[in-house]
């Protein structure tokens, strides 16, 4: 099997798998999806509840200051956005002079 025929195979079972409620496969998911970039498969798996995916989709907001889609990972439910919000928001105030 090529390796692109390996992975969409692999990732078809991986979402089969999913499907039928395994967690694990729906964060190894996320993790393919984090490799390839693909921040709205990550979104779509954060809304189908896989935890994995809202931490790499904050740890990417964090490192890009985003504070408005740290809101609205906290607003889909994944706690830790909103606790990465907080310490953001209560760091020290820069001024635009």
């Amino acid at each position: 099997m090529s390796g692109m025929t390996k992975n969409n195979a692999d990732r078809d079972t991986l979402r089969a798998l999913a499907d039928e409620g395994n967690e694990l496969a729906l964060d190894r998911l996320a993790d393919l999806a984090d490799q390839r970039d693909d921040q709205q498969e990550l979104s779509d798996l954060l809304d189908e509840g896989c935890l994995r995916a809202g931490q790499l989709l904050t740890v990417r907001a964090v490192n890009k200051g985003d504070l408005l889609e740290l809101q609205r990972l906290a607003d889909a439910g994944y706690d830790e956005a909103g606790n990465e919000l907080n310490r953001l928001l209560a760091g020290p105030a820069t001024s635009d002079n």
